[in-house]
């Protein structure tokens, strides 16, 4: 069986849990500038840097993934949310691109192998891609609406680095994750599309849509239904969505997208909405209360946890929609479907 088939089949058992987030996690860690830095000869200051921590301090990383995996997890996400050139590129680090993600890889591989091997449980990597720090469909620049930091072959190009990275290394899937910029997600996509054809193989995508106010809309203005519309030509396996909110303002739109999404929906929202310091004080019951219930109403193949999440949270989760019956993809009826930034249907 292949990934892709393996997922669908671990899917139609039950409700699978992803992972947490790491950044919270490797803060804890209480890392010194200089162990961020490592042996890596980098004269920028490293200090937040959480990429890096694959390659200067891997032993933070594999305790972190083994927390999860212990608290029920068995879709397991790589540290590589920033792990591209565009964004390397605060740090002078974008030299060690391919590095950092080989190893996060790795890392993560071989954490889900040796439990595996231990209780016989499946597990999947997910090669994560962040959206980078810059945008295809909006200017920086106030006074000049057309001009762009980037073109679609640089962001492209980036992506591709990176996605062969994550293969490399032994990821199962590339999670193109926190979409604000459909177009950044397209020049993903793209990318992994060209490196199926060079490798001559399936590369299951996974997607997962950020909302940036509570009508459901991202940055460069899509609904919820018009995203999906856009990306249904790539047949990820998984579709979803991921931050944007709490679980309580996501629910609307997580129901809308399991009603016309025709794959695996996957699910990982914030620990409620951040308090006037920027933290997250949602406890993890609270988290999982409001998840099982999607849980018990068919809404989701796989639930996780996104900012403020920790691995007592993603615990939280596991039991919540422990038992609960898998949701069941939908038969959706033929039609063209188009986007602009809202959906449009042609009937068949």
């Amino acid at each position: 069986m292949t990934a892709r088939e393996k997922l669908i089949a671990a899917a139609a058992k039950s409700v699978l849990v992803k992972d947490g987030p790491y950044g919270t996690e490797i803060q804890r860690a209480k890392l010194s500038a200089e162990d961020y830095a490592g042996a890596t000869g980098l004269t920028h200051d490293q200090k937040g840097n959480n990429d890096l921590v694959n390659l200067t301090q891997p032993q933070v990383i594999r305790a972190i993934c083994d927390s999860y995996i212990a608290a029920g997890a068995t879709v397991l996400a790589t540290n590589t949310f920033n792990a591209n050139r565009i964004s390397q590129a605060d740090y002078g680090a974008e030299d060690l691109v391919h590095d950092i993600n080989v190893a996060a890889a790795r890392i993560i591989r071989e954490a889900c192998e040796d439990a595996t091997a231990k209780d016989g449980v499946a597990r999947f990597v997910c090669g994560a891609m962040g959206p980078t720090n810059k945008t295809l469909s909006l200017s920086p620049q106030v006074e000049d609406p057309g001009y762009r930091e980037v073109s679609f072959d640089e962001v492209k190009a980036v992506y591709r680095e990176q996605a062969a990275a994550l293969l490399e290394g032994g990821a199962d899937f590339i999670l193109i994750e926190t979409i604000f910029d459909t177009l950044n997600c397209k020049a993903a996509v793209m990318a992994v599309k060209e490196l199926e054809h060079e490798q001559g193989r399936d590369i299951p995508l996974m997607i997962s849509l950020t909302l940036t106010d509570l009508s459901g809309r991202n940055l460069s203005g899509h609904t919820v239904e018009a995203f999906w519309n856009t990306m249904r030509h790539a047949k990820p396996v998984t579709i979803g969505l991921n931050c944007s909110f709490g679980a309580e303002q996501l629910r609307p739109h997580v129901q809308l997208l399991s009603n016309i999404a025709d794959t695996l929906l996957m699910a990982y929202p914030n620990a409620g909405l951040p308090n006037e310091m920027g933290e997250y004080d949602e406890l993890p019951e609270t988290t999982a209360a409001f998840l099982g219930r999607w849980a018990e109403n068919g809404r989701a193949n796989i639930l996780g946890g996104c900012c403020g999440s920790t691995p007592a949270h993603i615990a939280a989760i596991a039991k919540a929609v422990e038992g609960a019956a898998p949701r069941k993809i939908p038969t959706v009826a033929p039609e063209m479907r188009l986007a602009g930034l809202e959906p449009f249907s042609i009937a068949a």
